[in-house]
Formats: C-alpha cells, sequence, structure tokens
C-alpha cells in the first residue's frame, strides 16, 4: 500500500496505479476507521481497478462551538486497517497542504443544502463541498464512494459534482450498523455506555416512524410522536423530517422517493441517520 503525504507523492503514487488501473476510485474520510469505512473500500473495489483512501481531518467543515480538535485520531490503526482492507494509496494531507497561506476559493453550495445540517450548522457544507472539490481534482477519481448515512451530503456533493461538471460518479454505500441497529459512526466512542444502550432508541424510532409514514399517515403528527419518543428517552433532536431523496424538501406524506432524515444529541455526541420510506 502506498502513502502519500505531500502532492508531488500522491501526484507519483496515481501515476503508479494508473499504468495498470484504468478506473480509479476514492473514499474520503476524516479517519477514526470503523466498519463503515472499510464497507466503502470494500465498495470502491468492486467498482473500480484501484481504491485511493484519503484521511484528512477538515477544519472547514467545523463551527467555532464544534468539536475539531477532540475529533478522534488513530493514524496507525487507520493505515493497519486500509492494508488489511486492500486499499492501493492512502493520501494523508495536512491542512497546510490543503488550504496553503493566501488560498481563498471557497466552493458555495444551495440546493440540497439549503435545509437540516445546512441550517443546523451553517458553513459545514461549504467547507465539505470545498475539501470534496479540492479530493477530486488532486486524485482525478472517476468513482467516488460515500456513506449512505450521511445522506444529505451525499445529495450536495452528488449537486456540486453534476453542476461543476467534475466527471466524478458519486456511488452511495449502504448503512453499516452495530447489532442493536445503531448506525457506526465515529464519534460513538464518546458515549458512555449507559448512552451507548440509549443511542439504539434513535434508530428503533425512526423504524417506527417509517412504519407509519408507509401506511400513509401524515407526516406531521407521525414526526411528532417520533421526536416526543426520542426526548423522553434521553434525546434533544436537532432535527427530524421526511424529505425528498433528492431535493431534500420537506413532505406533508410519503411519496417515493422519500427518506426519513434526523439528527440528534446525546450527551455529548451527536448522531446521524436516515431510512428509506418506501
Amino acid at each position: 500500500m502506498l502513502i502519500a503525504r505531500t502532492l508531488p507523492e500522491l501526484r507519483a503514487g496515481c501515476a503508479v496505479l494508473r499504468r495498470n488501473a484504468p478506473t480509479l476510485a476514492l473514499v474520503p474520510t476524516m479517519g477514526a476507521l470503523h466498519a463503515g469505512h472499510l464497507a466503502l473500500v470494500a465498495a470502491a473495489r468492486q467498482r473500480a481497478a484501484a481504491v485511493v483512501a484519503s484521511i484528512f481531518v477538515n477544519p472547514l467543515q467545523f463551527g467555532p462551538a464544534e468539536d475539531l480538535a477532540r475529533y478522534p485520531c488513530d493514524e496507525t490503526a487507520d493505515l493497519a486497517a486500509l492494508r488489511q482492507a486492500g486499499c492501493d494509496l492512502v493520501w494523508l494531507p495536512d491542512a497546510g497542504t490543503m488550504y496553503p497561506p493566501g488560498s481563498a476559493t471557497r466552493i458555495v453550495v444551495g440546493g440540497p443544502a439549503r435545509r437540516w445540517e445546512g441550517a443546523a450548522r451553517p458553513g459545514h457544507f461549504e467547507g465539505v463541498a470545498t475539501v470534496v472539490t479540492k479530493l477530486f481534482g488532486q486524485v482525478r477519481p472517476e468513482i467516488a464512494c460515500f456513506g449512505e448515512k450521511d445522506w444529505q451530503q451525499v445529495q450536495v456533493v452528488r449537486r456540486m459534482a453534476a453542476d461543476l461538471d467534475l466527471g466524478v460518479a458519486i456511488e452511495v454505500v449502504p448503512t453499516v450498523r452495530d447489532a442493536d441497529g445503531l448506525a457506526l459512526s465515529s464519534r460513538n466512542r464518546f458515549l458512555s455506555p449507559e448512552q451507548r444502550v440509549a443511542a439504539a432508541r434513535l434508530p428503533a424510532a425512526l423504524r417506527m416512524a417509517v412504519r407509519d409514514l408507509a401506511d400513509g399517515r401524515p407526516a406531521q403528527p407521525v414526526l411528532s410522536a417520533c421526536v416526543a419518543t426520542l426526548r423522553a428517552h434521553g434525546f434533544q433532536p436537532d432535527y427530524l423530517a421526511l424529505v425528498d431523496a433528492e431535493s431534500l424538501e420537506p413532505l406533508e406524506a410519503a411519496r417515493p422517493p422519500a427518506r426519513l432524515i434526523a439528527a440528534a444529541r446525546l450527551g455529548p455526541v451527536r448522531l446521524l441517520d436516515t431510512m428509506v420510506v418506501a
């Protein structure tokens, strides 16, 4: 497995891969890898001849009151996991490489970025769009794999890639969950044992809401009941919404393609989840 920490090393490594690989797939990550990230690598291996994973904790997508300094980091474990998963090249830039002195360009996004995470975390999707655009330009992949759990992020990246003619196919990989249904996340490690048990109430509540919405019930009472259930179990919901899967606009009742999306705090951890409403 090749490791690149500078742009010349990255370009040389990609050139080596390109000699025998007509297609490259990129798996962008912020490290602290878990089975969900490795599922992205596995999916990328199925879709391309070579796989590049990036590890970069992007400061642009964190707000001033958010947990950038606290974000978990274990480079040694991450590299071992990627090597075991069959990754071909790991891109490990630092902040100075990604945003050198004098850097003045940012990607402004609208459409699916306007609501939900976009409203709860101003500037977040601008940071995501900027770093993803830079990664696409640096690696030049044909395919990029993203996790389903961050559904709104996927739609923002898809819209941006299409609007800017970036020539990258965005592939969505299903959410990996623990046995109790909780979606895997690097931040789950910050839950106390008691909070970790309680966290499973989030996907359980969403599954009940999906069932009711799929039965044709209006969205507002179903969502209100779900929010009440979550609050009763110690969650502080930021939002819970039934939305069009592509535009992220709210729906009054389920119709294909519809998604339930949620963000809720439990103790120090902000949990995200999404489910299809058939």
